[in-house]
């Protein structure tokens, strides 16, 4: 089966950046940032994101690349003979099953707010009212079910068609359309009255707050908002020609993501300063705090309308990266058609997805460790898969008896533009991983405490 190229190199960049930039840019960065003292969050942040994010990055467009093939059969293709590194492939792929299963439901949260903010759903009512209109989102199993499978249903429709003619061009305009629907947000956003008490939380830095906890919050943050560790971005690599070297490719993913981290919080924070909301609230910030701010807002409705459609934006670029992921593993491994994988996947995670749906509701009262069925979705993802798939993804580019560091520097450099250069061999072969390994040990720990 031959393998299907993308169409350039903006192609390339966008469906990169668009399986980074989700729910952990646009949701859970700004309210990180705000729990965790703001601007100097940021700044340390950026920091980790360079140091840890980047050379896990370039690593996983390096497999893809070199190999041209999914994470599931990627590693039969570079390693040595007799060793068993492929069986991390398997656990890779069944973590972009298990993130979907709880991702779709959330991106049809996305959807459903956006809606009904369109339609002045929220209009008139009080803060108690706003904040009991999740509560009944959540209750209802069959509207949470029927945008859960809207959103599955949309991903593979958009997925059936080529890679060209389906992902590629509809990741384009999507893209292009949330950065712009974005900077028209923030503009509107430092233009209100509580705009500089705003900015200057979120952007001075000040040092007093720093501590351990907000280092490592700033590592996990900088660590899970580029997904690495399942593949979903060595996918892109095996789609990409060898005219240019990675590590330029990879920043300039990396500063599209960290736009968009950074731009929410211009929109979110001068808003919540100007009518005195909490800048640390939580997650609720998003589905209870907004829309109050929303209806006090001069043309709310149309803001709130642009919000939401940025938010599902956001959210479908990442839903529709990790399909295309899962398509690609169930190709490479089947040899089906694209429209064949796309019906089965369709039926497949449609039905794998209910039970994050029922936790909120008839499934409830199910918790292990205190979490519920997302919650223990959530943790296995981001705190088990993810590290521990970006941990094997570095040994294997590094070590000996894997693929080595001769041959991940070889395939990084090869093209135009920045090189990798042989003194980072010691940083990313043996101190990376320990920081990989202990953001692992940390994030099973915590759930446990």
């Amino acid at each position: 089966m031959q393998r299907e190229r993308l169409g350039g190199r903006l192609g390339f960049i966008l469906l990169s950046a668009g399986c980074a930039i989700g729910m952990g840019n646009v949701w859970k960065f700004p309210y990180i940032a705000g729990q965790n003292g703001g601007g100097a969050f940021v700044l340390i942040y950026l920091f980790f994101l360079l140091t840890i994010g980047l050379p896990v990055l370039l690593i996983e467009f390096s497999l893809g690349r070199a190999s041209q093939k999914s994470v599931a059969r990627m590693y039969q293709e570079l390693e040595p003979k007799g060793t068993r590194w492929h069986l991390h492939g398997w656990l890779a792929m069944a973590g972009n099953y298990l993130l979907m299963m709880f991702y779709t439901t959330v991106t049809g949260w996305m959807l459903y707010y956006c809606g009904a903010t369109a339609r002045g759903k929220f209009m008139g009512l009080e803060p108690a009212g706003i904040s009991g209109e999740f509560g009944k989102l959540c209750s209802d199993p069959l509207t949470m079910a029927l945008y859960m499978i809207a959103v599955v249903a949309l991903g593979f429709f958009i997925c059936s068609f080529s890679l060209n003619s389906g992902l590629e061009r509809v990741t384009k305009y999507m893209m292009l359309a949330l950065l712009g629907i974005m900077v028209t947000l923030a503009v509107n956003s430092v233009m209100m009255r509580g705009a500089a008490e705003g900015l200057t939380f979120y952007l001075k830095p000040d040092f007093s707050k720093i501590n351990g906890g907000v280092i490592v919050g700033a590592i996990n943050q900088a660590f899970f908002t580029l997904s690495l560790g399942i593949g979903s971005m060595a996918i892109f690599g095996s789609y990409l020609d060898k005219s240019r070297s990675l590590l330029g490719e990879s920043v300039n993913v990396i500063v599209l993501d960290t736009f968009a981290a950074i731009v929410s919080g211009l929109i979110i924070f001068p808003a919540c300063f100007t009518y005195g909301v909490s800048p640390n609230s939580g997650p609720s910030l998003i589905f209870e705090t907004l829309p109050n701010i929303f209806n006090n807002m001069p043309l709310g409705r149309l803001w709130g309308m642009l919000f939401f459609v940025f938010m599902s934006f956001a959210a479908l670029s990442t839903v529709l990266g990790v399909f295309e992921n899962i398509l690609s593993c169930c190709r490479d491994i089947t040899g089906w058609s694209r429209r064949k994988a796309c019906l089965i996947n369709g039926i497949a995670l449609s039905l794998l997805s209910m039970p994050c749906v029922l936790g909120f509701n008839c499934w409830s009262r199910v918790k292990l460790a205190g979490l519920d069925i997302m919650g223990m979705e959530d943790f296995l993802v981001s705190n088990c898969l993810l590290p521990l798939g970006a941990l094997i993804f570095v040994l294997f580019a590094t070590w000996r008896n894997g693929w080595g560091w001769k041959n991940f520097m070889t395939e990084a450099n090869t093209g135009r533009g920045w090189k990798v250069q042989n003194w980072m061999r010691g940083y990313v072969t043996y101190i990376l991983p320990l920081i990989i390994f202990a953001l692992l040990v940390m994030g099973i720990v915590s759930v446990f405490k």
